[in-house]
């Protein structure tokens, strides 16, 4: 049987290295280091846990359990997602697709089962420390199921479990390199879950907090894993120049993300408190300053990145921070005792000032997690322009500004008054949604990204090593991609979504949580990209449809949606009431008249914009079909397309064919007189007829 596994270049050598107990020890040490940490201060905390403030003493057992496991929980989905990480863009490999299971996620598999232990016992554990009650009382009857339902901790631990298990049975089957990717985008909502339902879900500015720790978390686990995995390279002897280049751009990529969020998260949760006046402070001060003064010096120099002690320092370190880290989860930070409202415990903010024209587009506030990510993809379209026509190739500055135009859009819906309003006024958060479904992808597909990016990347011989340019055709290859663009699927999600999010109790769940909004955001405006590239996008997709599918997939779109209005408009009970109720912005006036709007919004931004669709589709029709006709022409004048000379000289073979068959006399059918069929001035032919007429 052929080994499929993928061959790696020689870019590592064996020779032994010098110190290398040393480079073996230092991470084992920051380890037993965060171990330290994490049980001085679970002893020193004692009764100032925010848990034991409010729902009273589990004890110090349950606490230290909790603890602890929190930390080897964090480590290990560190290592599990930073392994996969670097299995998928750090190992350099000839294969473009193939990933070598046993050797590239040697780490992944240990990690993984550690993970899933750790999150399978913090269920019960943070179960019961979240409610102040000692582990003996899970022995209960009926106290499990109780107390798992009474905090938000259980459920996501459940959710860890889930994930963790996933990454762990995929790691022994998987060769993939885009299923690698995919368990990358997996392990990720396990790195998260823990975190968006503590403290950052927590008081005013909340959502600044909450979007922060969406880059912050990530990046601190994806920094220890692949930090230990550059370490169990070094063991083995040097590793080459790409391997360490592409190492230290994700470490400086990380790092500078992780010290950018924790800031925020810093400044959310201090609340206007001075960082040295309480403990929370002190440790995000001491977290910072460790990581940035480390790490810092190794990451901006390439000298000292390019020694084996390097990785291990900065693994050790790593450990240490996530040990500060798990002992802030237990401490009550300033902004837990900041009063707030109904509108700042839902929100983060509030919406007080009424909504006008005016007010919807100047009273806006940031949306972190979307601010981002439109500058990431208009810095990087832009630097892929730049990079091609230095090169001296052309790109259409029509897709240019349709891809800006889009990530504006993007911006504006959701940093505008748009944003804000969106969470208290149905009819606005309509829009904003209807917006983000429907022009933002509109503009964004016609922008042409992955043609761009294409052109843009280098493509590489087979025998070098894999890079962007190859990960993306490896991508847009994929039985994944696929699977995504196939036109039942998008055609269900992207008109399924309204149904299944809005008619169902998900809606009046999803609205109380930021996290679960800003997740509901995204996917519309995904769902749209998809929808919009399989139908007028600049980008072929895996498997491209004819003009009329497409033209069809349009029209099946629009009653659904034109129907999904109708049904909001005319609904006598209200969507997400009770969230609604809750949030209580005096300004609104009738709810019921709120959603009657929402459902107009629905109504009229859902089938504006697919009409316009379909004209742009016919023209794009009409246009391909001029451009053959004339392509067509142009070969058959140059000689270059005989189909039309093939197909005469096909014609003048069967009647040449039909004029041999025939007799020389006129005939009648049988019969009949022939001197008839002349005297009526009627054609004659022969036809033999050898069957008998009754």
């Amino acid at each position: 049987m052929p080994d499929t596994r993928a061959p790696l270049h020689p870019d590592v050598s064996t020779t032994p290295l010098r110190g290398a107990a040393v480079v073996r020890a230092l991470p084992w040490v920051g380890a037993g280091v965060a171990v330290v940490v994490v049980v001085v201060a679970v002893e020193m905390l004692g009764s100032s846990s925010y848990v034991r403030l409010s729902r009273g003493d589990p004890g110090v057992v349950t606490a230290m359990a909790s603890a602890l496991l929190r930390l080897v929980a964090d480590v290990a989905g560190g290592l599990t997602v930073g392994g996969l990480v670097a299995a998928a863009f750090l190992t350099p490999r000839r294969s473009r697709t193939v990933v070598d299971n046993h050797r590239d996620l040697a780490v992944v598999r240990p990690a993984a089962t550690v993970w899933v232990t750790a999150a399978v016992l913090l269920i019960a554990v943070d179960a019961a420390d979240s409610n102040g009650q000692p582990i003996a009382k899970l022995l209960e009857p009926g106290a499990i199921g109780y107390l798992v339902q009474a905090s938000y901790l259980p459920g996501a631990w459940i959710v860890v479990a889930c994930t963790a298990v996933t990454i762990l049975a995929a790691a022994f089957v998987v060769r993939s390199w885009v299923s690698i990717l995919l368990l990358v985008g997996i392990g990720t909502v396990g790195l998260l879950a823990p975190v968006m339902v503590t403290q950052v879900l927590v008081g005013p500015n909340h959502d600044f907090g909450g979007d922060a720790a969406v880059f912050a978390a990530p990046a601190l686990g994806i920094w220890i894993g692949a930090t230990a995995s550059l370490t169990r390279r070094w063991r083995s002897g040097r590793p080459g120049r790409t391997t360490l280049r592409r190492h230290r751009v994700l470490a400086l990529t990380v790092w500078g993300v992780w010290v950018t969020g924790s800031v925020v998260i810093a400044a959310v949760e201090l609340a206007g408190t001075a960082p040295w006046a309480v403990p929370t402070g002190i440790l995000f001060a001491v977290q910072l300053v460790l990581v940035s003064a480390v790490a810092g010096p190794i990451l901006l120099s390439t000298r000292r990145f390019d020694t084996p002690g390097a990785p291990a320092v900065l693994s050790a370190v790593l450990f240490v921070a996530a040990g500060i880290g798990v002992v802030m989860t237990r401490i009550p930070p300033p902004v837990y005792f900041v009063p707030t409202d109904a509108q700042q415990l839902f929100l983060g903010y509030r919406v007080d000032t009424p909504l006008t024209p005016v007010t919807l587009w100047t009273a806006g506030r940031a949306n972190i997690l979307f601010l981002v990510v439109s500058v990431v993809g208009i810095v990087a379209y832009a630097a892929a322009v730049v990079r091609l026509r230095k090169r001296g190739d052309h790109w259409s500055n029509g897709r240019t500004s349709a891809w800006m135009l889009g990530w504006v859009t993007v911006v504006i819906t959701t940093s505008s008054g748009v944003g804000p309003y969106s969470s208290a006024s149905f009819a606005v958060h309509m829009g904003l949604h209807m917006s983000l479904n429907m022009l933002g992808p509109l503009l964004l597909v016609l922008g042409g990204p992955v043609t761009l990016f294409l052109r843009a990347t280098t493509a590489h011989r087979r025998d070098d090593f894999a890079g962007p340019h190859e990960w993306l055709v490896a991508l847009t290859h994929s039985k994944l991609l696929r699977v995504t663009y196939n036109p039942v699927y998008v055609l269900a999600v992207f008109v399924g979504s309204y149904y299944v999010i809005y008619l169902t109790p998900f809606f009046d769940w999803a609205m109380r949580y930021h996290w679960a909004h800003q997740a509901m955001t995204l996917h519309y405006l995904a769902i749209g990209y998809v929808f919009y590239a399989l139908i007028i996008g600049v980008d072929a997709p895996p498997r491209p449809l004819p003009h009329i599918g497409k033209l069809g997939l349009v029209l099946a779109a629009m009653p659904f949606h034109a129907f999904f209005g109708v049904v909001v408009m005319t609904s006598t009970d209200l969507l997400a009431g009770t969230y609604f109720q809750y949030v209580d912005v005096p300004w609104i006036g009738s709810l019921a008249h709120d959603q009657y709007v929402a459902g107009g919004v629905a109504w009229a931004a859902g089938e504006l914009p697919l009409i316009v669709v379909v004209i742009a589709l016919v023209t794009q029709w009409a246009k391909q079909d001029a451009r053959q006709a004339t392509r067509t022409d142009r070969h058959a004048d140059r000689g270059l397309d005989d189909d039309h000379e093939q197909y005469n000289a096909m014609l003048g073979r069967l009647t040449t064919r039909d004029a041999t068959t025939a007799a020389p006399s006129d005939v009648t059918p049988s019969g009949a007189s022939t001197d008839r069929a002349r005297a009526d001035g009627l054609p004659t032919l022969i036809v033999t007829d050898h069957r008998e007429h009754p």
